[in-house]
Parts: structure tokens; sequence; C-alpha cells
């Protein structure tokens, strides 16, 4: 297929067209558009990433500010047109290193090369026009005078649903808080792999090329790498199987499960891309086994692949299927699982802004049921007195302590054990009072996680 040339722009109103429309994880049709075109210059790229995640993730301010300058109401608006408006609007509003003429005539130059017709490309000429003249009078998010005159939904940019379910849980102050942390860019973690290299050389390593990293306040294996807007294949010692990126949050769940032990064998039930599954591998003793299941095709690809780089392929056994189709010949089999749950992703909406408008109430539901599933099917094949680590990427209760509550009623030779008998002492302050996991978006520049552990009795 012949590939074709296109603005920043172009691309990035293409690829929100899409996701407006099919509401697949964005990342996804980022990764499917881009393939099929070549960006009129190379250095676009990141460019058209900014374009689609900022516009996603201040969609309620920008539709605010269009709806304000518009004399037809954004529901009528045809969806390419209405990306066209977010996008020229988030240029004007929000990036100022882009010049004015730039933001205006390309966003409607790419509406030309769409072939719309003269009086659409007019309206959103002059719309933007009028935003640019106005510009020093209109208030926006990342100001902080009068804030509290722009409508919440603007100033929040959050779903109404999800911002009335945060405040009711935690006040409207913290409500607040988390939905601003959401809107700001999460910082890149690395976890260094030990096998290949000590957290203080790969530290080194990365100072030594200009890159501004620091060790992580809770895990032993975590860098920090400020302000680094590159491809993760150009940090020094990637391509050596140095590191693996991983939110500091989440390098803490594997230690959940406690010190591996000699002679043993372990399994990660929800194994993914193998974020989790690599930090089994680099802590797994010798003659013990690990095994990692993965129902995906696509994704038990890229799991080998990154096994391979890391130099950990040969530690992992990986299983392409659903986690039941271990259960024949394999009950009480192993002594530590490890399920990292497919779960709403509510606590990583800062890298995936998309989340917030891809979900409603119902996919709680939807997935507390999936969840349970995997908790019974594990359940099933951990041996006596072994180890269960149940964590998700979400802050919802009908995801964590819903489905711990509901799967403890059901099977009483679980009981749940206290997070803190098995983490680092400066991890204490993350475990609630019944022991559970916790972190929140942003507390310490985390990621939204939790994780309890359940002992087989």
């Amino acid at each position: 297929m012949k590939k074709t040339t296109r603005s920043a722009r172009y691309a990035a109103i293409e690829i929100l067209c899409s996701w407006e429309e099919s509401r697949l994880p964005v990342d996804q049709i980022m990764e499917q558009r881009i393939t099929k075109m070549i960006l009129a210059d190379p250095r676009d790229r990141q460019l058209v990433m900014s374009l689609v995640y900022d516009v996603i993730r201040w969609r309620g301010y920008l539709d605010w500010v269009a709806g304000k300058f518009s004399k037809h109401p954004l529901p009528k608006i045809k969806n390419r047109t209405l990306q066209a408006l977010r996008i020229g609007i988030l240029q004007l509003l929000f990036m100022d290193r882009i010049p004015v003429s730039a933001a205006v005539n390309e966003t409607v130059q790419a509406l030309k090369d769409m072939k719309q017709p003269k009086w659409l490309t007019g309206f959103v000429n002059g719309l933007l026009r009028s935003v640019d003249r106005e510009h020093q009078n209109i208030l926006t998010p990342l100001s902080e005078k009068n804030i509290s005159s722009l409508p919440e939904a603007a100033r929040l940019s959050h779903p109404e649903w999800l911002i009335n379910r945060w405040k009711k849980r935690y006040g409207d102050s913290e409500a607040q808080k988390l939905c601003r942390a959401n809107n700001t860019q999460a910082p890149l973690w690395l976890r260094v792999n030990t096998v290949l290299i000590t957290p203080g050389a790969l530290l080194k390593k990365l100072k030594k090329n200009g890159l501004q990293a620091v060790p992580g306040k809770y895990s032993p294996l975590a860098i920090k790498l400020h302000d680094y807007h590159g491809p993760v294949a150009a940090i020094p010692g990637f391509k050596e199987g140095f590191f693996q990126v991983q939110d500091e949050a989440a390098q803490l769940v594997a230690l959940i499960l406690g010190q591996l032990q000699p002679g043993k064998q372990y399994l990660d039930g929800c194994a993914g891309l193998g974020g989790k599954t690599s930090h089994l591998a680099q802590l797994v003793p010798s003659g013990s086994s690990l095994f990692g299941v993965e129902p995906n095709h696509g994704r038990v690809i890229k799991l080998k692949e990154n096994l391979e780089r890391l130099q950990l392929n040969k530690t992992v056994t990986i299983v392409e299927g659903a986690l039941d189709s271990l259960l024949p010949g394999n009950r009480e089999k192993f002594d530590g699982i490890l399920i990292d749950a497919p779960c709403s992703g509510m606590g990583v909406i800062r890298r995936h802004p998309d989340i917030r408008w891809n979900r409603s109430p119902a996919d709680l539901v939807r997935y507390q049921e999936k969840q349970l599933t995997l908790l019974e099917t594990a359940a099933q094949l951990l041996a006596a007195d072994g180890n269960l680590v149940y964590a998700t990427c979400s802050t919802e209760p009908e995801e964590n302590d819903g489905v711990i509550n509901t799967f403890l009623a059901a099977n009483p030779r679980f009981e749940l054990a206290d997070s803190r008998e098995v983490l680092p002492e400066n991890c204490f302050r993350l475990v609630d009072s019944q022991g559970f996991f916790r972190t929140l978006p942003g507390q310490d520049d985390l990621d939204g996680f939790f994780a309890a552990k359940l002992l087989k009795i």
C-alpha cells in the first residue's frame, strides 16, 4: 500500500476522528494511522502526539471555548470540524511555541487538504481568529487568577459522572486535586534490570549522557527521568536491556508477593507485555520456575521481545492461552501467583487521557465480573500456604476492595495479609489500615495502583 504524505495537523485530525468514532485506545489508533502515512517533516511525529493527547486531555475545556465563539451548537458540528477546532484552540491557548499564523493557517489547510467545503474552512478560520483576538481575556485551567470563574467541567476536563463520583468519595478539594493531577503529564520511570546492571551504574550512565535522572523514592530499582520526551529506544541502555519502563508504584506490586524461594513455582496469571513478569524474573532464584500466561497473540509476541531484550527469556515459560487453560493437571501447583487484572485503568489517566472519556459506570461492574473470575481460577491453581497477589491500575472500589471482599466472603480458605509485612519500611505510608497497597495519581509522581496479598490456609 502506497503511503501518503500528510501534515501534522492532518494526521492529528484523522487520529482524533477515528478515536471519537471507535473509542478504541488512542495509542492503538495512533500506531495504526501513523504507519499508513508519511509525515511532511519526520520531526512532526512528536507534534502529532502532543496535539492528539492534549486535545483529549483538555477536551472539556476546549469545547467550552469553542462553544463561546461558535454560532452553531457543538453537538451539531461534524466530527472532523470539531476536531480541527479543538486542535486550533489548543495551539492558540496552550502551545506558546507555535506561531499564531501556523496554528490557524495549517489547521485550516488540513481541512482544505481533506476536501472540505469553502464555507466550512471559512467558519473554522473565523472562529480561530476570534479566539486569537480575545486570547488575553480567555481564562485557562493553567492560570491561577480567577480560575474559579471557569465552569467545573471546563476547569477539570473530566466527565461529570466521574467528577461527582470522586467528590462523593474524596470530598470536593481532593476530587479536584485528583483531576488536576490527571491533567499533568506523567514522568518516565525506569525499573533497573539488576540481572545486567546495578541501579547506581545505570544512573551514572544516564547522567553521563546528559539526562536528568534521579533515583525513586520507594522502589530500590526505580529511576525517574525528568523532561524526557524522546523515544524510549533512544535512552542509553535500552538496547542492552538495562531497564524496563515501569511506573514506580507498579514496581512495588511484585514485591508484595514476598521474597521468592528456591525450588518453588510461581505464576504471573496476566502477563500482558511483561512489565511485572520481567520484574518477577529478576527476583526468581535459581532452582525455581516462573510461568507467564497471556491469551492475546499480539501481546505474546511483544512479551517475548521484551524478555529477550532484558535477557530474561530463559527464565520465563510463556503460556499462550486463558488462565483457566492451566487448570487441568495444575491444581494447587503454584506457590505464588500474581494477578495483575485487566481493569478500567482509572489510575493511569495521566498516561492515557482517553480513558476518562472511554469509561462509564457500567464498565466498573463489567470489569469486576472478569476480575472475580480470574481470582477464582487463580485460587484453584495456588498451593496450600501459597501467596496470591491481586493488583489493578484502578482507583475504583468496585475493582479493588469490592473484588477482594467478595472473593474472601466466598473463599474461607483465604485470608488477607498486611502488605507492610513484605514492603520496605519507606513504603508503609502507601498501605492503608486494612493492609491494602494503594496509591493515587500524582501522589509523589506515582500512578494510581491497588494491590492486596491473600494467603491460602
